[in-house]
């Protein structure tokens, strides 16, 4: 008996080692540089976040993974939606046998989706209490919309009781959706994890909290999460059925992404999302194969980038790879518009914005990866001009001459200037050093306040920021996107307006360009506008940034996106 007991858990042991090291090898690792700030899809708003949320939820509508310029293609949704109405009306049908992850608020019952639930989540976005970054996707669009979220209030019965006019569910299938008046950036908000569905029974149970748990229909499902840590995801054995493209555009051709075509995802077992602040440790445990890919810290390029741009030898040997990705994703230095000293002086926010060496700011921090900034759009949405040149430039002698003119000659009497960073990392402080030394040339103290990511968000949303280092990944490739930050109505903590800049006649024409297509009446909006926020100056352009990526040859399939988050489930490991 003894015997037959021992021989029963070897047996057993045998068996769990080769099952978990099964898993060990189809499992995806991940660096992230902070902490995630929530997992709630009505509030997460920043890329980190983005990047483990975006794996558990789905949406209707998401970009295809292979092709550029990005097209948008059913994902929840059966087909691309119905237009009618002149443009305000969306008629959306809905994929039948959706599943939703297992959770306690479904008492062991399969759940599916249904049209409601995506009304459920719109009206999270609205409702006062959730405190969304969404909200500004929907404001003022949907009819009813703003009103609903007057007469809810704080009250999770009226959120459940009320119906929002331009939301209807004819049946679980078909989800319509009235405008106030034609929006065509709809479509993209719909690809967004703000419009993910959430069962109504789920709000309810956990009186509208959804930070800490995912209650989704994504390839993965939420397996554990250590706070500042790790989070660990799970392929979803209930997926519905989505395949690898079949098609994709000539990048997609040339680098053989399309070898697993028409074959059922996801692939990978198991996701591991590792925060790991540092750059180095994060290169570090790259090189160990410890980390799938990441992209290449600036400090490495010297050693790792040949001068005709390829990888040394030493680390094509170790079967690393590199791929050089544009971006959508850009930097400067924002002000708070609302702040008696740097908010009500333009021409001390000149003397900063001239006196900050762009150039040395690029090498040291990009290692000349970055592209020097020339407008507050970036390259790659249409109307972007290459050839605009932006107000201001780095001179101390012009920079000294308009801090005279704000009234402190030499920075005499001006106050101590607080600058917030955007994390606790290494670089991030050296950046806030840099813009410290830079403005002491011409008189002016700064104070770096240095905070954790969530924190950072937190002091944006409550407008407690006076000066810090800004960004913005683009959620769509638009020009209605970039300048969404700027209009008076999505000022925090309602939208993502965190410098408090309100001006009437960019609002009058950003609501005048909203609502056209692509073209030279649009592009000329683009003008104006422009030319009207540099004159004021609540943002002094940095750089935009490119992504050189490294990952190990057993990673297959991967191709990197600003936009396009839920990529994981596209990937593969091949271990041969």
């Amino acid at each position: 008996m003894g015997r037959l007991l021992i021989s029963l858990i070897l047996t057993f042991s045998i068996f769990s080692c080769t099952k978990s090291s099964k898993l060990d090898e189809n499992t995806l690792n991940v660096p992230i540089a902070g902490q995630i700030s929530t997992l709630d899809p009505a509030q997460s708003f920043d890329t980190i976040s983005a990047s483990v949320i975006y794996q558990g939820y789905d949406q209707l509508f998401e970009y295809h993974y292979l092709k550029r310029p990005y097209q948008v293609q059913p994902l929840l949704a059966t087909s691309m939606p119905k237009i009618e109405n002149d443009g305000t009306r969306y008629i959306i049908n809905i994929r039948s046998n959706i599943r939703y992850h297992d959770d306690p608020v479904f008492e062991g019952k399969p759940r599916y989706v249904k049209a409601e639930d995506f009304i459920t989540q719109i009206k999270r976005l609205a409702f006062l209490p959730t405190n969304s970054n969404g909200w500004w996707l929907f404001k003022g669009k949907i009819k009813g919309i703003d009103e609903f979220r007057k007469q809810a209030g704080n009250d999770l019965e009226k959120f459940k009781s009320l119906k929002v006019e331009g939301l209807t569910a004819t049946d679980d299938t078909t989800l319509v959706i009235d405008l106030v008046k034609p929006h065509p950036q709809m479509l993209y908000a719909l690809t967004m994890t703000f419009a993910s569905p959430m069962p109504m029974e789920a709000v309810m149970k956990y009186n509208n909290d959804l930070g800490e748990r995912i209650i989704g229909t994504g390839a993965y499902k939420l397996k554990n999460w250590t706070r500042n840590s790790i989070i660990t995801f799970e392929r979803f054995e209930n997926y519905h059925n989505r395949f690898y493209p079949a098609q994709g555009d000539r990048l997609a051709n040339s680098r053989e992404l399309l070898k697993d075509a028409g074959k059922k995802l996801p692939f990978i077992e198991r996701v591991n999302f590792k925060v790991i602040k540092e750059a180095q440790t994060r290169w570090l445990n790259f090189l160990k194969g410890k980390i799938d890919y990441l992209a290449l810290p600036k400090d490495n390029y010297n050693t790792t980038i040949t001068p005709s741009g390829e990888l040394n030898s030493e680390l094509k040997k170790k079967k690393i790879k590199l791929q050089i990705f544009p971006s959508l994703t850009y930097w400067w230095l924002s002000f708070n518009m609302n702040d008696p000293i740097v908010g009500k002086n333009l021409n001390l926010r000149k003397a900063i914005a001239h006196a900050i060496d762009y150039d040395r700011y690029i090498t040291m921090f990009t290692n000349n990866i970055g592209q020097k900034a020339n407008s507050i759009y970036p390259p790659g949405i249409a109307g972007y001009d290459p050839s605009n040149v932006l107000p201001y430039e780095y001179s101390l002698e012009k920079a000294k001459e308009y801090l005279a003119k704000a009234g402190y000659p030499n920075g005499k009497g001006l106050p101590i200037i607080k600058y917030d960073t955007r994390g606790s990392n290494t670089t991030i402080r050296q950046r806030a050093e840099f813009i410290k030394t830079s403005l002491s040339k011409i008189g002016i103290k700064i104070d770096v306040h240095t905070n954790n990511f969530p924190a950072f968000l937190d002091k944006a949303k409550k407008g407690k920021l006076q000066f810090w280092l800004d960004g913005w990944a683009l959620d769509y490739p638009d020009a209605e996107n970039v300048l969404q930050l700027l209009i008076s109505k999505n000022v925090s903590p309602y939208g993502p307006n965190s410098t408090f800049y309100s001006n009437k006649k960019v609002d009058d024409l950003f609501d005048q360009l909203k609502i056209l297509p692509d073209g030279k009446e649009k592009f000329d909006l683009m003008v104006k506008i422009e030319k009207e926020v540099n004159e004021q100056l609540p943002w002094v352009m940095l750089f935009y940034s490119r992504n050189y990526i490294v990952s190990h040859e057993r990673l297959k399939n991967f191709r990197h996106s600003d936009i396009i988050y839920n990529q994981i489930k596209y990937l593969k490991i091949d271990n041969r």
